[in-house]
């Protein structure tokens, strides 16, 4: 398991809205040949009726700190995007997120790399 990004923020904050395009790395976008190395090539998962999380947690914890639900921008691209409510980034440290889809059949795929955030204190 690896992860796809590190996301760098400041205890105390509730920007940015962070926006994920999700795709399938399996499946080759329109015109394009599949590259398993290169994302660019792969095709959008296609978000129409379904509901994304994002669950978050601490590095090497299993107590989750949030759940934040995604906003879907563009269903058909797989475009979502999350903003953090008031208090969900409280405390410094390096936390891992869980992108899960639920499609409108309630199946469930979840995004096998991890995104990282990285959370330093505010000066306040």
């Amino acid at each position: 398991m690896g992860y796809s990004t590190t996301i760098k923020l400041v205890t105390g904050d509730n920007l940015p809205q962070l926006t994920f395009t999700l795709k399938d790395s399996n499946t080759a976008a329109a015109g394009q040949t599949l590259d398993p190395n290169d994302s660019d090539t792969w095709a959008p998962i296609n978000l129409t009726g379904s509901a994304v999380k994002v669950r978050i947690r601490l590095i090497g914890a299993t107590d989750l700190l949030a759940t934040l639900t995604a906003t879907i921008t563009g269903a058909s691209t797989g475009v979502c995007t999350v903003i953090f409510p008031n208090g969900t980034l409280s405390t410094a440290g390096m936390f891992e997120g869980e992108i899960e889809i639920t499609n409108a059949s309630s199946q469930v795929l979840t995004v096998y790399d991890l995104v990282k955030f990285n959370i330093r204190s505010d000066f306040d």
